[in-house]
Protein backbone atom coordinates (compact mmCIF):
# COMPACT_ATOMS: atom_id res chain seq x y z
CA UNK A 1 0.00 0.00 0.00
CA UNK A 2 1.38 3.21 -0.90
CA UNK A 3 2.33 5.96 1.78
CA UNK A 4 -0.65 8.58 2.58
CA UNK A 5 -3.33 7.52 1.06
CA UNK A 6 -6.63 10.04 0.48
CA UNK A 7 -10.23 8.77 1.07
CA UNK A 8 -13.28 9.71 -1.09
CA UNK A 9 -16.53 9.65 0.22
CA UNK A 10 -17.99 6.94 -2.02
CA UNK A 11 -15.28 4.69 -0.70
CA UNK A 12 -16.32 5.98 3.12
CA UNK A 13 -19.34 4.92 1.92
CA UNK A 14 -19.06 1.29 0.73
CA UNK A 15 -16.93 0.97 3.84
CA UNK A 16 -19.90 1.35 5.85
CA UNK A 17 -22.17 -0.86 3.86
CA UNK A 18 -23.29 -4.20 4.23
CA UNK A 19 -21.47 -7.05 3.71
CA UNK A 20 -20.52 -7.11 0.29
CA UNK A 21 -17.23 -7.23 -2.49
CA UNK A 22 -17.05 -3.27 -1.82
CA UNK A 23 -17.55 -3.40 2.08
CA UNK A 24 -14.53 -5.75 1.94
CA UNK A 25 -12.41 -3.80 -0.26
CA UNK A 26 -13.38 -0.35 1.35
CA UNK A 27 -12.53 -1.05 4.71
CA UNK A 28 -9.34 -2.32 5.27
CA UNK A 29 -7.98 0.64 3.60
CA UNK A 30 -8.81 2.33 7.15
CA UNK A 31 -7.11 0.21 8.98
CA UNK A 32 -3.94 0.60 10.51
CA UNK A 33 -2.82 3.48 7.54
CA UNK A 34 -4.45 6.62 9.42
CA UNK A 35 -5.74 7.88 5.85
CA UNK A 36 -6.54 11.77 5.04
CA UNK A 37 -9.85 13.31 4.45
CA UNK A 38 -11.69 16.16 3.95
CA UNK A 39 -14.18 18.54 5.49
CA UNK A 40 -16.46 17.97 2.53
CA UNK A 41 -15.70 13.86 2.61
CA UNK A 42 -17.21 14.23 6.50
CA UNK A 43 -20.26 16.28 5.52
CA UNK A 44 -21.12 13.88 2.28
CA UNK A 45 -20.95 11.08 4.16
CA UNK A 46 -23.35 12.82 7.07
CA UNK A 47 -25.70 13.63 4.75
CA UNK A 48 -25.82 10.14 3.08
CA UNK A 49 -25.71 8.39 6.09
CA UNK A 50 -29.00 10.92 6.91
CA UNK A 51 -30.56 9.87 3.68
CA UNK A 52 -29.76 6.65 2.36
CA UNK A 53 -28.47 5.19 5.60
CA UNK A 54 -31.70 6.57 7.77
CA UNK A 55 -29.48 7.15 11.12
CA UNK A 56 -30.43 9.70 13.92
CA UNK A 57 -28.70 12.21 14.26
CA UNK A 58 -26.78 10.60 17.34
CA UNK A 59 -25.77 7.81 15.22
CA UNK A 60 -23.79 10.18 12.47
CA UNK A 61 -22.45 12.85 15.32
CA UNK A 62 -21.07 9.43 16.58
CA UNK A 63 -19.65 7.88 12.78
CA UNK A 64 -18.12 11.20 12.03
CA UNK A 65 -16.40 11.26 15.28
CA UNK A 66 -15.57 7.75 15.05
CA UNK A 67 -13.96 8.39 10.69
CA UNK A 68 -12.23 11.90 12.60
CA UNK A 69 -10.52 9.93 14.73
CA UNK A 70 -9.53 7.19 12.65
CA UNK A 71 -8.14 9.75 9.68
CA UNK A 72 -6.67 12.64 9.19
CA UNK A 73 -8.99 15.64 8.69
CA UNK A 74 -7.96 17.95 6.26
CA UNK A 75 -9.65 21.13 6.92
CA UNK A 76 -11.06 23.69 3.98
CA UNK A 77 -9.04 26.86 3.28
CA UNK A 78 -8.86 29.74 1.02
CA UNK A 79 -5.39 28.00 -0.36
CA UNK A 80 -7.46 24.96 -0.88
CA UNK A 81 -10.26 26.73 -2.78
CA UNK A 82 -7.37 28.32 -5.11
CA UNK A 83 -5.58 24.99 -5.68
CA UNK A 84 -9.23 23.21 -6.52
CA UNK A 85 -9.87 26.14 -9.20
CA UNK A 86 -6.06 25.54 -10.56
CA UNK A 87 -7.17 21.42 -10.65
CA UNK A 88 -10.57 22.23 -12.44
CA UNK A 89 -9.25 24.50 -14.71
CA UNK A 90 -5.63 22.01 -15.72
CA UNK A 91 -7.78 18.98 -15.48
CA UNK A 92 -11.30 19.37 -16.43
CA UNK A 93 -12.63 18.08 -12.94
CA UNK A 94 -15.88 19.16 -11.25
CA UNK A 95 -15.46 21.71 -9.12
CA UNK A 96 -16.32 18.93 -5.95
CA UNK A 97 -13.86 16.67 -7.59
CA UNK A 98 -11.66 19.38 -7.52
CA UNK A 99 -11.64 20.01 -4.19
CA UNK A 100 -10.78 16.54 -3.21
CA UNK A 101 -7.88 16.54 -5.25
CA UNK A 102 -6.74 20.11 -4.01
CA UNK A 103 -6.45 18.90 -0.09
CA UNK A 104 -5.03 15.34 -1.39
CA UNK A 105 -2.22 17.15 -3.20
CA UNK A 106 -2.00 19.55 -0.18
CA UNK A 107 -1.11 17.01 2.05
CA UNK A 108 1.12 15.11 0.47
CA UNK A 109 -0.82 12.02 -0.29
CA UNK A 110 0.24 9.38 -3.04
CA UNK A 111 -2.88 7.98 -3.73
CA UNK A 112 -6.44 9.45 -3.50
CA UNK A 113 -8.85 6.14 -3.50
CA UNK A 114 -11.80 7.51 -5.78
CA UNK A 115 -14.68 5.13 -7.51
CA UNK A 116 -15.75 8.40 -9.15
CA UNK A 117 -12.55 10.06 -10.95
CA UNK A 118 -10.15 8.28 -13.93
CA UNK A 119 -8.33 5.30 -12.31
CA UNK A 120 -4.66 5.61 -12.73
CA UNK A 121 -4.72 9.16 -13.95
CA UNK A 122 -2.04 10.96 -12.21
CA UNK A 123 -2.58 14.75 -10.59
CA UNK A 124 1.04 17.05 -10.76
CA UNK A 125 2.76 14.25 -11.19
CA UNK A 126 2.80 12.96 -7.60
CA UNK A 127 -1.06 12.43 -6.60
CA UNK A 128 -2.47 8.85 -8.40
CA UNK A 129 -6.25 8.28 -8.24
CA UNK A 130 -7.16 4.69 -7.80
CA UNK A 131 -10.04 3.04 -7.93
CA UNK A 132 -9.65 0.13 -5.78
CA UNK A 133 -12.84 -1.92 -7.32
CA UNK A 134 -11.60 -2.12 -10.25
Amino acid sequence: MPGNIFIDTNIVIYSLGQESTKSHIAAPLFVGSSPFIYTQVLSETANVASKRLALSVTEIRKLITTLAAMCQVEIISMDTIHKALDIRERYSFSWYDSLIVAPALGAGCDTLYSEDMHDGQEINGHLRIANPFV
